[in-house]
């Protein structure tokens, strides 16, 4: 096994959003770094603005930039007691692979989280007292404070050039914004998108029915713009191609044009493409990393030594790579001890489709992936979840990213599914028809986890994670509840035909039908090593010299799109990682 002799000061392993933001804080304070990506280097469309980005066949069907699940993937099953099986067509969620990960074919919908979302806990016992929250239901505040992450939610905004609307500005209430927000120190890098005519239905629909509808904050560039590293945008041309894909026009923000176009020949960063990471190496005394193991391009086995590693794949290979490397406590369901694995959520999404005349023209094949209209009516402190008979909220919005004859087109009920009659339909309906989504949180509970299957390998001879997780009677509630106020609001706009999607008493999570890719949790960030995988700063309690910075650190999914708060939480990792841990433990110069 060769075994290179430089040593870096630090490794990143995964190079999506939290991956790009930790190696170019860590770089631009002379640190040597060395980013491995176990797909290829996507870094070359930047420039290239070809309609190869966005083949509709290549994107939504061959999933050109999602990961190939024949070499490493994860099992599933729905309880503790049952078997799970291996996740072998892309279905619930799309893990993305290659430099820039799953930050190249989002959407660019970039919600900060309220204030409550991070002491929901402690929140929820203010309000309704101990004995509201369930035993099993294992909720926790963030170590961390909406008001010392707003800087961080504030920079990440401003390197995405994310569009939007105050709705609360230094304490001061702004018209035309989300009045529910969490104060914000300055206005959002650019103003909102146009609208198209689904959210200015919605919008209409949400005013007179009382609620206060608000600009999604999206990452899809409402003029040209250049951000704090130099990086520039154009304006989106809402060609309604932007979840599964490539942008375009440069439009949409992503790692590789937002972040790591300003590092190309940037001195001490270095990128390892279609390198494997297998696991992370520790000393002897397994509190401290030296490095990890990979495999190169060519399938040779290396390692790499490094002073730090940041774990950075998304949530779920974060988590695998804890555990198949030995670090943290695995977590135990019968015991409730132990803290990786413990406390995944997933987030909990609906729709509701409206069938219009032909006197409406909804044209859904434009649109601008993350924008569009939202109510925040009911998330957060504005719901009484003591009437409502559920812990948690959600949003409902009208977004409009696009839809197309390969990715699926909606028909009312009733419409033949193939044929001629087929054709007939969607001549009738395409252009006639909207959609509202709603997106509620999911809570954890102590039986829904995550750990290392008994049975399953992948190719690479380590065992598969696995996945124990089914939808409880809680967010079944929340589903039926927040479904029918969207409901509601599509019924009030005299549509021939309404169509929904709530989760129906008893439901199960479906693996095989795509719901959202906004894992959650797994490596919770928390104040005590008996209930949390990492500290406040997203470091391992066990081996504190491994950073695990994304979702996984959530210890709950709220209503919102987790990209604003994973960057955030991103920024506020790493620079708390150079003030303070790499300067009195590491000591590099």
């Amino acid at each position: 096994m060769a075994t290179p002799s430089r040593e870096f000061d630090a490794i990143v392993v995964g190079l999506g959003w939290t991956g790009s933001i930790i190696a170019k804080e860590l770089a631009d304070a002379g640190l040597s770094v060395l980013a491995f990506e176990r797909g290829p280097d996507r870094r070359s469309f930047l420039g290239r603005r070809n309609h190869e980005r966005t083949d509709e066949l290549s994107g939504s069907v061959h999933r050109k930039y999602v990961q190939s699940l024949a070499d490493e993937t994860f099992t599933v099953r729905h309880t503790s007691g049952a078997t799970a099986v291996p996740y072998r067509q892309i279905g619930s969620f799309k893990p993305g692979f290659g430099v820039g990960g799953a930050g190249l074919h989002w959407s660019g919908t970039h919600f900060r989280a309220l204030p409550e979302d991070l002491c929901l806990a402690t929140d929820l016992v203010e309000r309704f007292g101990r004995n509201f929250v369930p035993e099993r239901m294992e909720l926790r505040d963030y170590p961390v404070t909406f008001e010392e992450l707003e800087p961080c939610f504030d920079f990440f905004e401003k390197v995405c050039g994310t569009t939007g609307m105050a709705g609360v500005l230094n304490g001061i209430r702004q018209p035309g914004g989300n009045p529910f927000e969490g104060s914000r120190s300055d206005h959002f890098p650019l103003p909102p998108n146009p609208l198209y005519a689904s959210a200015e239905l919605f919008q209409g629909a949400a005013e007179q029915a009382g609620y206060h509808p608000f600009p999604i904050p999206a990452s899809n560039a409402s003029g040209h713009y250049t951000n704090p590293y130099g990086c520039t945008m154009s304006p989106c041309r809402a060609s309604g191609l932007c979840s599964d894909y490539l942008c375009l026009n440069d439009a949409k923000a992503s790692p590789n044009l937002n972040i790591l176009s300003a590092m190309d020949g940037q001195s001490g960063f270095e990128i390892a493409a279609n390198a494997q990471v297998l696991k992370v190496e520790l000393d002897r005394s397994g509190t401290r990393a030296i490095g990890v193991t990979y495999l190169d391009r060519s399938g040779t086995e290396q390692t790499q030594r490094a002073a730090m590693v940041f774990l950075c794949a998304s949530a779920l290979y974060n988590v695998h790579l804890m555990l198949v490397s030995g670090i943290g406590k695995p977590y135990d369901p019968n015991s409730r001890k132990g803290v990786v694995g413990r406390n995944y959520t997933y987030q909990n999404v609906s729709k509701v489709n409206l069938f219009f005349d032909r006197d409406v023209q909804a044209n859904p094949f434009m649109g601008i992936g993350g924008a569009g209209i939202a109510i925040d009516d009911f998330n957060g402190r504005q719901l009484d979840n003591s009437k409502v008979g559920f812990i948690g909220g959600g949003i409902i919005a009208a977004r409009q990213p696009g839809t197309g004859p390969v990715r699926g087109i909606p028909l009312p009920d009733g419409a033949p599914a193939w044929g001629e009659g087929w054709k007939e339909a969607v001549a009738r309906h395409f252009r006639h028809t909207a959609y509202f989504e709603i997106q509620a949180s999911c809570m954890p509970y102590a039986d829904r986890y995550l750990d290392l299957d008994p049975t399953y390998t992948d190719a690479y001879g380590r065992p598969l994670l696995r996945m124990t997780f089914d939808w409880d009677a809680n967010e079944v509630a929340a589903s039926q509840f927040l479904t029918g106020v969207a409901r509601e609001l599509a019924i009030s706009l005299g549509p021939l035909d309404v169509k929904s999607n709530e989760k129906p008493h008893g439901a199960h999570y479906d693996l095989t039908v795509y719901q959202t890719s906004h894992n959650n949790g797994g490596a919770i960030m928390g104040d005590s090593p008996e209930t949390s995988a990492l500290n406040r700063y997203l470091q391992s309690w066990d081996v504190p010299n491994v950073f695990v910075v994304g979702a996984n650190a959530f210890p709950q999914t709220s209503a919102y799109n987790p990209t604003g708060l994973v960057g955030a939480l991103a920024y506020w990792s790493v620079r708390n990682a150079i003030n303070s841990y790499i300067k009195s433990e590491c000591r590099i110069d």
